[in-house]
């Protein structure tokens, strides 16, 4: 902006010059014509020295030489010289030969030469292209360094929301498997009732398997992941089990509909990415609802040809407007002690890793609604494979 400012001012006071010389040459015009006009004998002298009067208050430089280049008269040099001097007359000389390359001196050399420069006004003009360069060059750099900043911060904090998130994520399970071990560590008169040794050692394979899953998820989200045809059903069926599993801590009242038929064309995808993504975007749905019910609702449907489109929407307070742009950001949430990685997973996984689509469209009433678009894979009505 500074740098933009000054640059206005720069060619603003190149304008008013040039005006100025438009003003010098309409009063030079003025002059001649008042000499020729005027009956007086000596009218024709007098205008020529006001023209000269003129032409010296230009600015432009003016050298004049006789024979043997002695120099008659200078004027408007861009610096004090004394020319009754022999040292005088052979700094000129060696000024005036600048001035030759660029501009062709005028008369006869073996009575009066006139070499002559540019106006004050071109040599200004002269920068300006490479003011324009600087400026380019300037704002480049800037935005480069914006730029690399910018991905730095966004990389370190795309990195600690993940680690916080692979931590989350086997916090849970063995959260669980600590559980099982204070029970197995209990007399069989100490546990609880109606708790079987076969009960316990499914819940441990349960929490086993979880942790697998994890592990498996953070595996792939590094690398390109193997993609084969996938039943969406049967991923969304799997992931529905889950979550009514543990609809109970987020509160009373919180209702969950399922949609989804079991004829959908297959897709092209890693189940277990499919899988973690859907789980990110019904966690956002859980976490605002929780404390105060409501509903849940997954649906889905083949529209076209290309497209199965999935709708999770809840009827929870909703995204604010001032974050709706930036809602799929890494590390930008609206829960305290959330850390805002969940969605931009999401998105990784939909837009990058399948393809596909996924956004946070206007719902009606309450609530919000995602919109995920996955492909359809080709030759979609042949036998089915993938599940999860």
């Amino acid at each position: 902006m500074a740098f933009l400012f000054w640059y206005l001012i720069y060619t603003q006071q190149l304008v008013q010059s040039l005006r100025t010389d438009a003003e010098q040459l309409t009063r030079i015009f003025a002059e001649v014509q008042g000499g020729l006009s005027s009956p007086s004998p000596s009218s024709p002298i007098t205008t020529l020295y006001r023209l000269q009067t003129r032409i010296i208050e230009s600015g432009v430089p003016l050298v004049v030489t006789g024979p043997n280049d002695t120099i008659l008269s200078a004027l408007n040099l861009p610096f004090e010289v004394n020319t009754d001097t022999p040292e005088g007359q052979a700094q000129v000389l060696e000024y005036i030969r600048d001035l030759d390359e660029r501009n062709p001196p005028i008369g006869d050399p073996e009575t009066q030469h006139v070499h002559f420069g540019d106006a004050p006004e071109l040599t200004r003009l002269r920068w300006i292209p490479w003011l324009q360069a600087a400026g380019l060059i300037l704002t480049v750099f800037i935005a480069w360094a914006v730029i690399r900043v910018q991905r730095r911060v966004e990389a370190e904090r795309a990195w600690t929301a993940m680690a916080r998130e692979l931590a989350h994520q086997l916090g849970t399970p063995l959260s669980s498997l600590q559980g099982w071990l204070e029970v197995l560590s209990l007399s069989e008169e100490e546990r609880p009732p109606g708790l079987e040794g076969g009960e316990m050692i499914r819940g441990i394979s349960e929490d086993l398997e979880r942790l697998g899953g994890v592990s498996r998820r953070f595996e792939l989200i590094g690398r390109e992941p193997e993609l084969k045809r996938v039943r969406l059903h049967r991923v969304i069926r799997e992931l529905e089990r889950y979550i009514r599993k543990r609809l109970p801590r987020f509160g009373p009242g919180v209702e969950l509909t399922v949609d989804v038929p079991d004829d959908l064309p297959a897709v092209m995808g890693n189940p277990i990415l499919l899988q973690w993504a859907l789980e990110n975007v019904l966690k956002n749905s859980l976490d605002a609802l929780a404390g105060g019910g409501g509903e849940i609702s997954v649906r889905c449907r083949h529209l076209d040809q290309k497209w199965l489109v999935l709708t999770i929407a809840d009827s929870g307070p909703g995204v604010p407007l001032e974050i709706r742009d930036r809602i799929f950001e890494p590390g930008l949430t609206t829960k305290q002690g959330g850390w805002g990685v969940g969605l931009a997973l999401t998105r990784r996984i939909i837009r990058g890793v399948h393809g596909g689509r996924v956004e946070l469209v206007e719902g009606r009433g309450r609530g919000a609604t995602f919109q995920i678009r996955l492909p359809v894979a080709r030759d979609a009505e042949a036998p089915q494979d993938g599940g999860v």
